[in-house]
């Protein structure tokens, strides 16, 4: 979709920036004039939502960094200073915690559009693999992020998932504890273990929003998908970006900061845990050391493993998988739309992720209606396994496809439109 720009500079101080440093042709091509299918819906904005994340966590970030004091014995005591003696503090320090949690709210809805439109389909693999790189890069920034707070949370998941690695002591003898040793910058979690989380959670968001650039650029050479997942194959399938989609996006973006101020100023804790708001104390650990909310299914499948070392190559495999999705799915149409096989295991991969997310939220003996939850989570982790890896390569050879469309304008506009020809 990508071809000659159509920009044309309109007085000599724009023609002579444009010789220089065509940054107004870069935007007038890339948000301006695009041309962009003409049948995107809603789950299409989350882009633009992520990207706005995106900057208000750099922003407030920046802010708290000034007030923050990144030592073991002062680094509670700072952030209680940013509530309650720093000018709105207390506000950035609610928009940029809660909007971690916002940010992962509209990361996963965007990753599950993907999977239901089959974005990561040919030409597009790329664009996925710099997004799953994107969400990895989000997960190391949040943990890095919660350890900072010095709280009881923070200190032992700090300990709890910096510890993961010593399992590989059971491959290579004490190479596992090495690696432990140095993340800690000690023979334990503390203050050289909260600087150097300090420096990389500070480093790593700046670095998110170079990938996140190359995402973009990405996208902008074969043009986005849609949700009926066929290519654009005339003028009439498409329309300029603007205004058609900064006018839609600018109005779901607008929901969606409504939606984030109502937690900011009347639940700004919602997402929180209450052991955090106890200092960090090595001789008392909580009841259930549990991660924030988005991390959930992930935790699950590692407690579901009772060997650690197994358990460990399970998670980072759950993670691993995503990259190879454009590959394992051999169906050729994208769109779960006409897929009505396909559909209802995509569904029941949802809900399976939704169990797992509870099952990491409730603690290792906690039972659901006479069953214990840990087989529950190993049953779902099975399923999340099984939907990647055995689901979608044998579902696309057997199943029969729904008709598809003969263009977008044809199914948006009616059989008035005129097909183009084949």
């Amino acid at each position: 979709m990508s071809g000659q720009s159509s920009y044309t500079p309109r007085s000599g101080l724009s023609k002579w920036i444009d010789q220089r440093l065509p940054l107004p042709r870069f935007i007038n091509d890339t948000m301006m004039t695009f041309p962009t299918p003409r049948n995107l819906n809603i789950w299409y904005t989350f882009g633009g939502i992520l990207t706005f994340c995106l900057g208000v966590q750099i922003i407030t970030g920046i802010v708290l960094a000034m007030h923050y004091v990144a030592n073991a014995g002062m680094a509670f005591n700072s952030v209680e200073s940013i509530m309650r003696d720093v000018n709105y503090g207390w506000l950035v320090r609610f928009i940029h915690s809660t909007g971690a949690s916002m940010f992962f709210l509209a990361v996963y809805l965007h990753m599950f559009r993907g999977l239901y439109y089959g974005s990561y389909k040919a030409p597009r693999e790329l664009i996925w693999i710099i997004g799953v790189l994107i969400y990895l890069l989000m997960m190391a920034t949040a943990f890095f992020g919660y350890v900072l707070p010095w709280g009881q949370m923070s200190f032992w998941g700090a300990t709890v998932i910096t510890s993961l690695f010593s399992s590989i002591d059971q491959i290579v003898p004490h190479l596992g504890t090495a690696i432990t040793t140095w993340l800690w910058g000690d023979f334990a979690v503390g203050d050289a273990t909260l600087n150097r989380f300090f420096s990389l959670h500070y480093l790593l968001p700046f670095i998110i929003a170079g990938v996140v650039g190359l995402h973009i650029w990405a996208l902008h050479v074969p043009g986005n998908n849609n949700p009926l997942g066929i290519d654009v194959k005339s003028p009439q399938d498409t329309v300029p970006f603007h205004p058609y989609y900064t006018v839609k996006d600018a109005f779901y973006l607008c929901l969606y900061v409504l939606l984030f101020a109502v937690f900011v100023f009347y639940a700004p804790d919602f997402f929180g845990n209450p052991d955090n708001y106890e200092p960090a104390n090595a001789l008392v650990t909580p009841p259930d050391i549990v991660p924030e909310w988005y991390l959930l299914p992930f935790y699950a499948m590692l407690r579901a493993i009772p060997q650690k070392l197994i358990g460990v190559l399970v998670l980072g495999g759950a993670i691993v998988t995503l990259v190879f999705i454009p590959w394992l799915d051999t169906s050729r149409v994208r769109s779960c739309r006409f897929r009505p096989l396909m559909k209802q295991f995509f569904w029941a991969f949802a809900v399976d992720c939704l169990i797992l997310g509870y099952c990491g939220s409730q603690g290792v003996d906690a039972v659901l209606f006479g069953v214990p939850l840990i087989w529950l989570a190993r049953l779902g982790t099975l399923y999340y396994f099984g939907y990647f890896w055995v689901l979608m390569p044998v579902i696309g050879l057997i199943e029969t496809p729904k008709p598809l469309p003969a263009s977008i304008a044809q199914s948006v506009l009616g059989d008035s439109a005129t097909a183009p020809a084949e």
